[in-house]
């Protein structure tokens, strides 16, 4: 039915099947009829049932299967509540004289030892070989049962299961612990290393394996396949840390994952370290548990869990008061091993309240963010054909224009928002025409050019995802866009004649630059050119922390010792506290994923934001211009002046 809703034109029978679905509990809304099919948008969406409406070229609905077995309602086959027939060991049903295998039998699991039902074609097969030897030999070789391992291409991505999942577990009543690991599929000197997602599921006594699961590009089949194997013949986590895989650069890691999954879980059992899951986690983080994050400054600046404390592993010996002994303590760094380094650390020195997150910030974000993500969709619409603006013509048509030069940029590595501006900087210095080929790691990458194309004025030709690596076209925008009808559409940020923005500046206190910072990068990033005008005691945010000494006047000396040396000696226009103010709030930005009015200095210079110091106010201030910030211009009236005639935007702050 959703494959017919695709392509079905006739508007009444699309309704007449959305319909029908809604009366089987899903939700599909249509868009326009004919017209949103021709134009090549969405006519399909999903309600979730938060309210958001997601907007789809296509649904898939993966909802389970259930066995086709209507034909023996009324034949005697005893069924089971899912309508599954009902076999023993040797596929014989409740008549001697028949017997069924394939997908719609039920037979004990050889883990759970419970009924299950697992229409898969491997095991299908198999029980139709070892149903044929007892019809022709007599009922000597049972079926063991099957622990069902399964693989799937997901577009670019392969998923595979093997053995129990925590559902499973849980309805079988079965104990079990996890552990995951983050790693390349092979060594990652060796070109084209992608990473995968490895995760097994096992008792936490004995060490028995009940299930895993994988996800990634490359090597995700080969991984599962292993572990199916020991699931098979009931192998533990030892079996994986022994386990001696084929080893090249090409091929593996010295230490494959599926050996450094069973050394996680082997260093659970054994007593070094005690793991918890991202969502056992969360929720002792909401009941108080101190959240330990042991990554780098420059990793914690990046996102961090709510409310966790950042102390790197490397100086957690000398910041051990920094931990408190009263509580839980959940340690995490990038994927878990920084995180058990520093679990060791606190234990040998007295703690004994102390878990590692297994999997780390990767697997917890993955988890947490996503759920939000899907939760707050930003919807951003972009044309099939030609991006978002085609190149209007000297006879007033839009057409595609020719290619001209392409150029080749790899952003892979760089994190949000690294390709966005390496893509800035590179289609800055091409001509009218010319096109980029980049392509990028981080996974925003391929919504954040839709957007920035859309910003700027540029042209999004295609964008594509390959084996985990996004790759988009983007044709350097022509001005000629600026003089398209308005009946087109939006035009972009740059057509404005009085597109820029200007600022002045006023204050030192660490909220209202921070503010400043916030609105000049927002500016900038839509495509309009700013201009900060810096005077009086706004000129303390541009002053160096290590300046040089400079010879002053008396007076010039005072206000130089009385003034704040730079941004980080910024107080708080309110609530300051001797300083503490603002300590407390460089802490509430670190957990919110707030820049730093440092870092957000650097990103407005590196967005061309042309920043002045006033100076009159210089001289008045006694402030020489060898103590600003390289790249501070030094002008007057008339230069702010000059940029606020342009602007549509002035503010004074």
């Amino acid at each position: 039915a959703l494959e017919q809703v695709m392509n079905i034109i006739d508007y009444d029978l699309a309704a007449e099947v959305q319909q029908h679905l809604r009366a089987k509990g899903v939700n599909l809304y249509l868009k326009d009829g004919v017209s949103a099919f021709e134009d090549h948008d969405s006519i399909v969406s999903v309600r979730l049932s938060s309210g958001t409406l997601i907007d789809a070229d296509i649904v898939i609905l993966s909802i389970g299967v259930r066995p086709d077995t209507a034909f023996l309602k009324d034949s005697g086959i005893e069924l089971a509540k899912n309508g599954a027939i009902k076999v023993d060991a040797y596929f014989t049903t409740n008549d001697k004289d028949i017997k069924a295998v394939g997908d719609a039998i039920e037979f004990a699991s050889p883990l759970t030892k419970l009924a299950c039902t697992v229409p898969l074609a491997g095991p299908a097969n198999k029980q139709a070989r070892l149903c044929a030897d007892a019809i022709i030999d007599g009922n000597k070789r049972p079926y063991e049962g099957t622990i069902a391992t399964s693989i799937a291409k997901i577009f670019d991505m392969t998923v595979a299961s093997t053995g129990l999942t925590e559902k499973g577990l849980k309805a079988a009543g079965l104990p079990y612990r996890m552990a995951v690991t983050h790693a390349g599929n092979h060594a990652g000197y060796y070109p084209n290393s992608r990473q995968l997602t490895l995760k097994i599921l096992y008792h936490p006594e004995s060490g028995r394996l009940w299930g895993g699961q994988a996800v990634g590009y490359d090597g995700v089949d080969k991984r599962i396949d292993v572990i199916s194997a020991f699931i098979g013949k009931e192998g533990t986590v030892y079996d994986l840390a022994e386990f001696e895989q084929a080893y090249a650069p090409p091929f593996s890691s010295a230490k494959d994952p599926v050996n450094m999954v069973g050394f996680i879980a082997a260093n659970t059992l054994e007593g070094f370290s005690d793991t918890i899951s991202w969502e056992e986690a969360e929720q002792q983080r909401k009941n108080g548990a101190f959240m330990l994050d042991v990554r780098s400054e420059e990793e914690y600046e990046l996102g961090a869990i709510e409310g966790s404390v950042n102390i790197p592993n490397t100086v957690l010996r000398q910041k051990l008061l920094m931990v408190p002994t009263d509580r839980l303590v959940i340690v995490y760094c990038a994927i878990g091993l920084r995180g058990y380094l520093a679990e060791r650390v606190l234990r040998q020195n007295g703690y004994t309240n102390v878990r590692n997150l297994t999997g780390g910030y990767k697997t917890y974000e993955s988890a947490v963010r996503e759920r939000y993500l899907l939760e707050n969709k930003d919807k951003i619409s972009v044309k099939r054909e030609g991006g978002t603006i085609n190149h209007l013509h000297e006879d007033g048509s839009f057409r595609k224009r020719t290619e001209n030069k392409i150029f080749t940029v790899d952003a892979c590595g760089l994190q949000c928002p690294g390709p966005i501006i390496r893509l800035k900087r590179e289609i800055d210095n091409l001509e009218e025409g010319d096109r980029i080929v980049i392509k990028a790691s981080d996974p925003g990458f391929g919504v954040d050019v839709q957007a920035w194309c859309k910003l700027t004025g540029n042209e999004l030709i295609t964008v594509k995802t390959t084996d985990g690596i996004i790759e988009a076209v983007v044709g350097k925008g022509n001005a000629s866009v600026c003089s398209m009808p308005d009946s087109v559409g939006e035009k972009p940020a740059i057509c404005d004649s009085d597109n820029g923005a200007t600022m002045i500046v006023f204050s030192n206190d660490l909220d209202k630059a921070l503010a400043s910072f916030v609105l000049a990068n927002g500016a900038a990033a839509s495509g309009k050119p700013v201009t900060m005008f810096f005077t009086f005691w706004g000129l303390s945010v541009l002053r160096k922390k290590d300046a040089p000494k400079v010879k002053k006047d008396f007076m010039g000396t005072m206000f130089g010792a009385m003034l704040p040396k730079g941004m980080d000696k910024l107080a708080l226009s309110s609530m300051n506290m001797g300083g503490m103010g603002a300590a407390m709030m460089k802490g509430r930005m670190k957990k919110k994923h707030v820049d730093q009015v440092q870092q957000m200095y650097e990103e407005a210079r590196r967005s061309g934001v042309r920043m002045v110091a006033c100076q009159m106010s210089m001289d008045i201030m006694g402030i020489k211009a060898e103590e600003l910030l390289d790249g501070v211009e030094i002008g007057g009236v008339a230069t702010y002046m000059g940029a606020a005639s342009e602007s549509k935007i002035n503010l004074f702050i």
